[in-house]
């Protein structure tokens, strides 16, 4: 299966969809892909990686491609956060780096605890206690 992301005007995803390989199977899978979407559904079409192999990130509906750098951004997750030099959002204060567990909240532009490291769950992997 070969996931392919139709991108708007201005490089924003529209969707994203599976093709079945019997239906891309001659040529190039890329270019087969793209005229395969074309062909069925029209507008503008790049291959994108469910395992992230190429394109840096699977794309994601709402997100953007970057044609400069040939990847996709995921969407923005919240309006005061902005890109770096990697198509990576970040957030405009660093989230605090002690261990406890945070969420961003929007309104006062800040980092909130929302559990602390001490409180966690333990998790049995592989037969070892480790804390997440």
């Amino acid at each position: 299966m070969a996931h392919f992301a139709e991108i708007d005007e201005n490089n924003t995803v529209i969707q994203v969809i599976v093709v079945n390989n019997e239906d891309i199977s001659e040529g190039i899978e890329e270019e087969t892909g793209i005229k395969f979407c074309q062909d069925l559904l029209g507008g503008e079409w790049k291959q994108t990686s469910y395992n992230s192999n190429f394109r840096t990130r699977f794309a994601q509906p709402d997100g953007s491609y970057d044609p400069a750098a040939d990847e996709f951004v995921e969407p923005q997750p919240f309006p005061s956060w902005t890109l770096d030099d990697n198509n990576m959002w970040q957030p405009p204060t660093p989230r605090p780096e002690d261990g406890n567990y945070y969420g961003w909240d929007e309104e006062s532009l800040s980092w909130l605890l929302i559990g602390k490291r001490e409180d966690a769950i333990l998790v049995a992997v592989d037969g070892e206690i480790v804390n997440p």
